[in-house]
């Protein structure tokens, strides 16, 4: 008989979903980098092992929000907790528990949803033994389903929350093909390999006003060659020079990144073309927001 389980990964930004979810997969499908409000939309990475899928939502960190965007993205994330059938709620062991992170563990014991709590980046605690204050007062406090500390970057204590995780499985379809490991569009998922480099290699101040959208892909009947036309979208004329940078220099160094993970991804030879557009302050024009598939309603 087959079984699933679909768990929403929830917690603060830069606490490690992504890099949890990508390492769980096996597949990179959700951008990663340490600025904060890296994930806008939930993200579904899918995986079958045997009789059991998986189904996990990453959803966007939990943050102050300060455009119409960024409500969008906390009202994402706020909402997937109820649809799933267990919560991974991730915490950065460095960090310790913030004042969402109460909030949100509250709201989820309380309303009896499984919750698993990873506390995650322990490969960065020398000492480890200075995590049981912080173990203690979870369990003590929220009385969670399980709490397992991992490092989602060095691959560590993945078994145990699959483990965890298989348990609460319940007999069912498998809603997704065996093989899937996304139910994300290729263009969004080539968008958001663009948008990690964007995030990777440029300032501060312009990234969160930085959406990407692929405008064609389309492979070549005559070679195996997969042709991409992206548009990044900016907020500011003074940040659209910043990401063409000098001669074209940092535009170029954008999209020979991009290539090299798209080629990587798709298994074929990528000729990506970048273009970049201004759209004045589209962080707080709905229209826009959906547009760029960043809103859920």
């Amino acid at each position: 008989m087959t079984r699933s389980v679909f768990l929403t990964l929830s917690g603060r930004t830069n606490a490690g979903k992504s890099t949890l979810l990508n390492a769980l997969i096996g597949e990179k499908i959700a951008s990663v980098s340490s600025k904060p409000q890296t994930t806008r939309t939930r993200i579904t990475g899918i995986l079958t092992r045997d009789e059991t899928q998986f189904v996990f939502i990453d959803t966007p960190g939990l943050h102050r929000p300060k455009n119409k965007l960024s409500s969008h993205m906390l009202k994402t994330a706020e909402s997937s907790a109820a649809d799933a059938d267990a919560v991974l709620y991730v915490i950065d062991c460095t960090k310790g528990l913030h004042e969402q992170d109460e909030q949100m563990l509250r709201s989820i014991t309380s309303r009896g949803i499984s919750c698993i709590v990873i506390v995650n980046k322990v490969d960065l605690m020398q000492d480890k033994s200075a995590m049981m204050p912080l173990l203690l007062r979870i369990e003590n406090t929220y009385h969670p389903y399980a709490i397992i500390p991992v490092s989602a970057q060095a691959h560590d204590g993945l078994d145990a929350v699959m483990e965890t995780a298989g348990a609460l499985a319940q007999p069912s379809v498998h809603y997704f093909p065996d093989d899937a490991f996304t139910d994300q569009p290729e263009r969004v998922l080539a968008a958001e390999m663009i948008r990690e480099k964007l995030l990777r290699l440029l300032n501060d101040e312009v990234p969160h006003g930085i959406a990407v959208t692929v405008e064609s892909m389309k492979e070549r009947e005559d070679r195996d060659l997969l042709d991409i036309s992206a548009v990044i979208y900016c907020e500011r004329e003074s940040h659209k020079g910043i990401i063409i940078g000098k001669g074209g220099s940092m535009l170029k160094k954008i999209a020979s990144s991009a290539r090299h993970d798209l080629e990587r991804f798709f298994e074929i030879q990528v000729n990506l073309r970048c273009f970049v557009k201004v759209k004045e302050d589209w962080r707080n024009k709905e229209g826009l927001i959906r547009s760029f598939g960043l809103s859920e309603e």
